[in-house]
């Protein structure tokens, strides 16, 4: 389990992050539109998680704004901005924010996905939530580069994430 802190205060998750080299888990996420998204249906370029906690706080949203810009127009990148957040949160956030190159998904039906990538929250306010962490995959589904930030309130490392990058 990861030991981070929100405002100083430590937290833990249900597991860690999975480990570079391994194949990451396979999930089915909710898209804005309700539709579902799998993992293979993202496979075949690179696909940076952003995983955080909540839209509705301003490191959270600064991560969506950031690597959509930085990241998404990036020919065989794919990003999807994963949170607990509701789908109807996700379209607001994004027409609001004119995000059109992330996909902003939901965990919100799938309970298996914050613990099988080790970033369900299990400790404090935000238990149940996810915790901050970038997970990068190559083409094939394999982890080439993790972040799990160890202060939920500190944005990512964006300049090493994107350095990952092939």
């Amino acid at each position: 389990m990861a030991r981070i802190t929100l405002k100083g205060d430590p937290v833990q998750t249900f597991g860690d992050l999975p480990a570079v080299g391994t194949t990451a888990p396979d999930f089915t996420l909710t898209g804005s539109n309700l539709s579902e998204l799998s993992l293979k249906d993202v496979l075949g370029g690179t696909v940076i998680l952003n995983i955080f906690p909540s839209l509705d706080t301003q490191v959270c949203a600064m991560s969506v704004r950031r690597f959509n810009a930085e990241a998404a127009g990036r020919p065989g990148v794919k990003v999807l901005c994963i949170s607990a957040d509701l789908p109807f949160a996700h379209a607001r956030f994004c027409e609001t924010e004119g995000i059109d190159n992330a996909v902003n998904l939901s965990s919100f039906r799938s309970q298996d996905f914050g613990r099988d990538y080790g970033v369900e929250i299990t400790t404090g306010p935000l238990r149940g939530l996810l915790s901050r962490a970038v997970v990068i995959l190559d083409k094939e589904g394999f982890v080439i580069y993790t972040e799990q930030v160890p202060e939920i309130a500190q944005e990512p490392d964006y300049e090493a994430a994107l350095a990952a990058l092939p």
